[in-house]
């Protein structure tokens, strides 16, 4: 158990955007609404997940939909406590605690913004270990373990709650809402007792995007390796490629931010072309037709200066980045991950060759 304040967000925000691969939404929009909230509210408490009663109710706090349309809709500050009598008169329970459901910018901040609004703890703890673009996308889905009850609401007031006869369904129906009030929304789905959450989730991710974010800060500190082996160093990093954004293709399709940069190679890199594809998050880098990484293993664009992670509705032409492929957490490895994230899923003609095997020379296809 212990205490996050304002520099703790900070940090947390930093690092989340890492984990984030690319997706989860504008780390400042994040930092906005969950400093607001610890400012008025005072600090967040963050429980370890076995500090958790086995009978207790932890529900996760989301925004669904593009993480562009977010940053011009903002949220309306009412979301969470409609989210938490939707949810709590459901099961006839108080909720003990909030939790993220993935890493990011935005989804890593907001519980901690509804943390402190409504004076309950956070766990350290959620369904990813990352980003990812479905909601079905979770390791609570590998379990067998519903989406559902799900609840929505929107800056507006709207609010519905789903029932589902599969957690694919829960996506399908809710991304429609989700069109239809504006391209993003505010969600609780995925919730459960204590003892399933130990069971399940990703624990320690909180506190992980913590130090990663702190690192990042402090990279240029270090006086025995450079800023870039130092970072590749304390993330645990595969360097894919150092280069120039030469083109940006973007659309926001049905709520999600699609589209592929290509980057001109500098340094080392200088003459070679790479291109990364994505849809919220980064799914794929390719090297002059390569490929170097995919889902699920994480693929970061970072700044070559501040090592600062680059989202991908903030990808601009010009702009220098180092692109960093990190390991994902080992339960997506699994025959059941990859059928849920692996390339084929997002219509990538490649099946899943660990990150390290690849940047290896050891890949088999």
């Amino acid at each position: 158990m212990r205490k996050i304040g304002l520099s703790e967000i900070e940090d947390i925000a930093l690092g989340a955007s890492l984990l984030g691969a690319g997706g989860g939404g504008d780390p400042y929009i994040g930092k906005l609404v969950a400093m607001g909230a610890v400012k008025e509210r005072g600090p967040v408490t963050l429980l370890d997940p076995e500090e958790i009663p086995d009978d207790a109710l932890v529900v996760p706090i989301a925004m669904m939909g593009a993480p562009t349309i977010l940053g011009e809709k903002g949220v309306g500050g009412k979301e969470y406590e409609v989210l938490y009598n939707m949810i709590s008169q459901y099961y006839g329970k108080k909720i003990f605690a909030f939790m993220p459901i993935e890493a990011g910018g935005v989804n890593s901040m907001l519980p901690i913004g509804a943390a402190a609004r409504l004076g309950l703890p956070m766990v350290d703890a959620d369904g990813m270990g990352r980003a990812f673009p479905e909601l079905q996308m979770v390791t609570f889905t590998m379990a067998g373990i519903s989406a559902t009850p799900m609840a929505l609401v929107d800056e507006k007031g709207n609010s519905v709650i789903f029932n589902t006869i599969t957690n694919q369904w829960t996506e399908e129906l809710a991304r429609s809402v989700t069109m239809s009030c504006g391209g993003s929304v505010s969600v609780s789905l995925y919730c459960v007792e204590g003892a399933i959450l130990k069971q399940h989730a990703v624990k320690g991710i909180v506190t992980r995007s913590q130090k990663l974010g702190e690192a990042i800060r402090r990279v240029k500190e270090s006086t025995d390796l450079t800023p870039e082996e130092r970072f590749l160093e304390f993330s645990e990093g595969y360097r894919l490629f150092k280069g120039k954004i030469a083109d940006v293709l973007r659309e926001t399709n049905g709520a999600f931010n699609l589209g592929r940069v290509v980057i001109e190679g500098i340094g080392s890199d200088r003459g070679k072309r790479a291109e990364v594809v994505f849809q919220n998050e980064n799914l794929s880098a390719s090297v002059d037709g390569v490929i170097l990484a995919t889902v699920p293993d994480l693929i970061c664009l970072v700044d070559t200066e501040t090592f600062i992670p680059v989202t991908t509705d903030a990808l601009k032409y010009g702009k220098r980045v180092l692109a960093v492929g990190l390991k994902c957490f080992d339960a997506w490895r699994s025959e059941a991950g990859l059928k849920l994230v692996g390339p084929r899923y997002f219509g990538i003609d490649t099946d899943y060759v660990p990150l390290e095997n690849r940047i290896g020379g050891n890949a088999d296809v």
